[in-house]
């Protein structure tokens, strides 16, 4: 049963770790009007999303995203809108500087981008280092800016490195993208040179469970996957996957023991709000356009191809209820207190759901799970308070660790 007085104490309770109830809501509100109650939730609750490539996204092309920005998916005013409280900016390296190197410049580059935002505008933005920092940013009406790296080839083999990212800001290291890295195999990669992680890439496991980073195993191979599940004092993080129990044979996504697995060291599944991630007919118009591309003159102009293909062939974006699909799914697979959002705002180009277009769209989900039952403590557990349970606990463990 909801508490009347949940809302008002909803920072205090949920993120100093108190225990909420759960159950059907019988607020009136809620029964007859989701849509006004969820854009009422969105600005009372704390709202976290542990994927959103902005860094990348400026550094590619600049935009001042303190005010309405022309493009991508977030700028201060649509989060603000949305009830976005707290993203994690991804500081994004590609695969290809893994063999060019510059890993490490670039990522430091990227933070300084999120740092000089902060420092455009202080009154709308402040840098998060740890869970407690987002309630002291809520309480002051500002957007936290959490980081997480995308792709641990910045490490460059030393975990001195690790040290440095750590005390930039980086609180969750995705450990490979696209292609296997001197740290773990990729899902992408058919080559699984590691069979899972690296010899050095164990040790990075040791060391951010020490020094209090939060690891994520969106995108390595499911070997590397239970690997660190083996190693790791501490929770994990998919801060961007959905499921592939929609999406067959799409090794990005994590299937059931993988989730139960997850669920059993405590760690979350943030999912990823993508069409390709979501449903199955989207990931297979991919394959079947890189496929005509590829069988286009040499020359083709990909654009130009792209928009004629599109004529004959719409793309099937998911939806709103389509992404609800993948959350009911892991409710019922292993519980609600495992699974939150992680969009992949900015970083799935134009593939994204019906109703979830940007940072301004996530009441529409908020009005889904209130349409489909879940209870306003739930709700703000898969807004929020999943995540920040883990964050507190990697924090916990790493003072242990360092007998602090």
């Amino acid at each position: 049963m909801f508490k009347p007085t949940l809302i008002a104490c909803s920072l205090t309770l949920l993120l100093a770790g108190c225990a909420s109830t759960s159950g059907t809501t019988s607020t009136s509100t809620v029964a007859t009007d989701p849509a006004g109650r969820a854009q009422q939730l969105a600005q009372q609750m704390l709202i976290v999303d542990t994927h959103i490539d902005v860094p990348y996204r400026l550094q590619d092309k600049w935009e001042d995203v303190s005010v309405a920005a022309p493009g991508g998916e977030f700028d201060y005013p649509r989060a603000k809108a949305g009830g976005l409280n707290a993203p994690f900016m991804s500081v994004y390296i590609p695969s290809s500087y893994e063999k060019s190197g510059g890993g490490y410049l670039l990522a430091n580059q990227l933070i300084d981008s999120m740092e000089a935002l902060v420092g455009r505008a202080p009154d709308k933005f402040a840098m998060a280092y740890n869970a407690d920092d987002l309630t002291k940013h809520f309480n002051q009406g500002k957007i936290s800016l959490a980081l997480g790296m995308e792709n641990g080839t910045p490490i460059d083999g030393k975990l001195e490195n690790l040290q440095h990212f750590y005390q930039r800001g980086i609180r969750y290291i995705t450990l490979a993208h696209s292609e296997s890295n001197h740290i773990s195999d990729s899902s992408y990669d058919m080559r699984r040179k590691w069979k899972g992680l690296s010899p050095f890439g164990e040790k990075v496991v040791a060391e951010m469970n020490r020094l209090g980073m939060m690891i994520d195993i969106s995108h390595v191979s499911d070997d590397a996957f239970y690997k660190v599940i083996q190693l790791t004092k501490a929770p994990v993080i998919a801060s961007h996957s959905s499921l592939r129990s929609f999406v067959p044979g799409f090794e990005r996504n994590m299937d059931d023991a993988m989730i139960k697995a997850l669920a059993k060291n405590g760690g979350v599944i943030q999912i990823n709000f993508g069409s390709s991630f979501v449903v199955s007919q989207a990931n297979q118009w991919g394959l079947q356009f890189k496929a005509a591309l590829a069988a286009a003159p040499k020359g083709t102009d990909e654009k130009t191809f792209r928009a004629e293909y599109l004529k004959k062939h719409p793309y099937p974006f998911a939806n709103v209820d389509t992404v609800l699909d993948h959350i009911d799914y892991v409710t019922k697979l292993v519980g609600v207190d495992y699974v939150g959002i992680g969009s992949d705002f900015d970083g799935v180009g134009d593939s994204l759901p019906e109703g979830l277009k940007d940072v301004s769209m996530y009441p529409n989900l908020i009005a889904g799970l209130i349409r489909r039952g879940y209870s306003e403590a739930d709700i703000e557990k898969i807004l929020s308070g999943n995540l920040l349970r883990v964050w507190r606990q990697v924090e916990a463990q790493a003072k242990a660790l360092q007998g602090r």
